[in-house]
């Protein structure tokens, strides 16, 4: 595969071949594993990272935390479908061939891609998703942002895309999740937010143990306060009397 790498002076295809390489001196139940990690795996994954962030969300925090990322979470999916909405005008645009109609000697994993190659539908979607997950919680959307990126690779090394189209899948993904989000997030926070408040939808967004949480907290705060205004008249009347 030394060889095929040298196609020419484009960096693109040049790492287009060294990457496919590895499928072709990967044993084949490698290959199988990829083709379905790229194809499905990694995008299953992201669905049930985003699915234990809004759990998890629903326990941690106040009420407020709660709302918030329950409502980037449901952005995440909502972003990466417009993502691809917008990818449909790209591609008919741009109309680059798949890798393995243009260049021989690619290892393809895929059969049947006919369609445009630039961007990656797969990548566009799996950052979109990764990146409303870092919105909703930094560790985990960590995590996806590094499965997106392997999706990426798996999607080159299956020889149904060039390096670029992934490249460009990531930022497409990326900016539309942090362009809209905004806007979205004005709109749905205060959605979400109706949720919590509704006895059939509340614990969606806030878990039962929470609100009794939240509870104890605002029975105890007034308490609080009342105790707090004992101890300052207290002090008052103390330094008035050693004034008299």
């Amino acid at each position: 595969m030394a060889g095929l790498s040298m196609d020419g002076s484009n960096p693109d295809v040049s790492l287009l071949y060294d990457i496919n390489g590895i499928a072709a001196d990967a044993p084949g139940w490698a290959d199988r594993l990829v083709e379905y990690v790229g194809e499905y795996g990694i995008l299953l994954g992201l669905v049930l990272v985003a699915l234990w962030c809004w759990w998890r969300g629903r326990t941690r925090g106040s009420a407020e935390d709660s709302v918030a990322s329950a409502a980037a979470i449901v952005w995440a999916p909502l972003a990466a479908g417009i993502a691809l909405l917008v990818n449909i005008p790209i591609r008919s645009f741009v109309e680059r061939p798949r890798p393995f109609l243009e260049h021989k000697g690619l290892e393809v994993l895929v059969a049947g891609k006919t369609d445009f190659s630039f961007v990656s539908d797969h990548a566009t979607l799996a950052m979109a998703v990764a990146i409303g997950v870092f919105m909703a919680n930094r560790r985990w959307g960590l995590l996806s942002i590094a499965l997106a990126c392997a999706e990426g690779f798996c999607r080159v090394y299956m020889g149904v895309h060039y390096p670029t189209d992934v490249v460009g899948g990531f930022a497409l993904g990326t900016a539309v999740t942090l362009l809209l989000a905004p806007l979205a997030l004005m709109l749905l926070t205060p959605a979400v937010g109706a949720l919590s408040r509704w006895g059939a939808t509340r614990f969606l967004v806030r878990s039962r143990s929470a609100r009794e949480r939240d509870a104890e907290r605002r029975t105890a705060a007034p308490a609080g306060q009342a105790r707090a205004a004992v101890e300052a008249r207290q002090d008052g009347s103390g330094y008035n009397g050693l004034a008299a």
